[in-house]
């Protein structure tokens, strides 16, 4: 990975540990000939600029979705709210100014598509990718609705990445390792791990439904 866009990734504000987003963008740039990379949850643009990194030296692209309200567990009052990302006009969180600034200083204007939106509304009108990186609400009904209108759009040889999947409750929420255990039961198989990041890889042929 380009170590400006590598020093870039860990300065950005999220949840990414720089070990897993190497991982993220090794997986990427694996298959980014194949197609469009999605991105579910684009946050400040952490991990975008990963999966940006990887879709430019393919001279691809990269959709990040995202309603930039924030999740669930970024509100008011819960363990991951930021103050600085209120609009004090409105009241509500928007992380979209600071992701659009983050793809500024990261050169990756013409790369990354930063789509403002429901993941499953935007999912609706949506063909194929070549990797979808489901990284949203980790809550139970928004990860098992982001994965179920996203899964089916990995192209055949394609990869699905599910972040913080951890098989241990004492580790973290069960969502995520829920959705990834669908995936699995929907015949993906495991390609690679880092971290709390899972790959899995939709077989050229057979299963994966």
């Amino acid at each position: 990975m380009n170590p400006e866009l590598a020093a870039l990734a860990q300065q950005v504000k999220g949840f990414m540990p720089h070990d897993e987003g190497l991982a993220l963008y090794r997986a990427a740039a694996e298959v980014a000939s194949l197609g469009p990379l999605v991105e579910i949850g684009s946050y400040c643009g952490k991990s975008a600029v990963y999966l940006g990194a990887a879709a430019a030296e393919s001279g691809g692209v990269l959709f990040t979705i995202d309603h930039h309200r924030g999740s669930e567990e970024m509100q008011a009052g819960w363990e991951h709210h930021d103050p600085g990302l209120v609009d004090s006009r409105t009241g509500r969180m928007d992380s979209l100014p600071v992701l659009r600034q983050t793809l500024i200083d990261a050169g990756l204007e013409d790369t990354v598509v930063a789509i403002v939106g429901d993941s499953v509304a935007v999912a609706a009108h949506w063909s194929s990718a070549a990797l979808v990186f489901i990284d949203g609400g980790h809550g139970e009904a928004p990860a098992h609705a982001d994965y179920e209108a996203w899964s089916p759009k990995v192209v055949p040889g394609g990869l699905l990445a599910i972040h913080d999947v951890f098989p241990d409750p004492a580790d973290g929420g069960r969502p995520p390792y829920e959705i990834w255990l669908r995936a699995l039961d929907d015949g993906f198989l495991e390609h690679s791990a880092r971290g709390s990041l899972r790959v899995l890889r939709r077989p050229v042929s057979g299963p994966a439904s």
